[in-house]
């Protein structure tokens, strides 16, 4: 789910994650994880958090604005995440052009408490119109 931040209420699992702001320095985590990012696009900036997956062919990619689409494929693994890979794409108007891919192997050690302590902030550009997308994100341990 992909929320507008200056909403008031995030709908689903944001709401009653408890996330472990402090304390991510340089820490290696263990499941169960929340992937968040941060997305601005079009002078929008969005939330949206995702979750392990033990199928990656049924991860659906997520409408971020109007021109742009989010995958993020958390693979988990015995109960530790094997990778994560995050795929961005453009909404053409007759087919959804892959614009970047990003893979992320364990241990996922994070040196910053910020939005993007995993990822750093990625820059996509669109093509043709040359829209711009920024997301960045960090991993969270969730309460069981």
């Amino acid at each position: 789910m992909i929320v507008a931040k200056n909403c008031h209420t995030r709908i689903g699992l944001a709401g009653i994650v408890v996330l472990l702001a402090t304390g991510l320095s340089s820490t290696v985590f263990a499941a169960p994880q929340l992937l968040r990012c941060e997305i601005n696009e079009g002078g929008e900036t969005y939330i949206a958090d995702f979750l392990p997956t033990s199928d990656p062919y049924t991860v659906v990619a997520k409408n971020v604005g109007e021109r742009f689409r989010l995958k993020v494929v958390m693979l988990l693994n015995e109960q530790a995440i094997e990778y994560i890979k995050i795929y961005t794409y453009y909404k053409d108007p007759h087919s959804m052009v892959l614009l970047h891919v990003a893979k992320y192997l364990p241990p996922f050690i994070q040196n910053q408490p910020s939005f993007a302590a995993l990822t750093g902030v990625n820059y996509i550009y669109s093509p043709g119109l040359e829209r711009e997308l920024q997301y960045g994100c960090a991993l969270f341990n969730v309460s069981p």
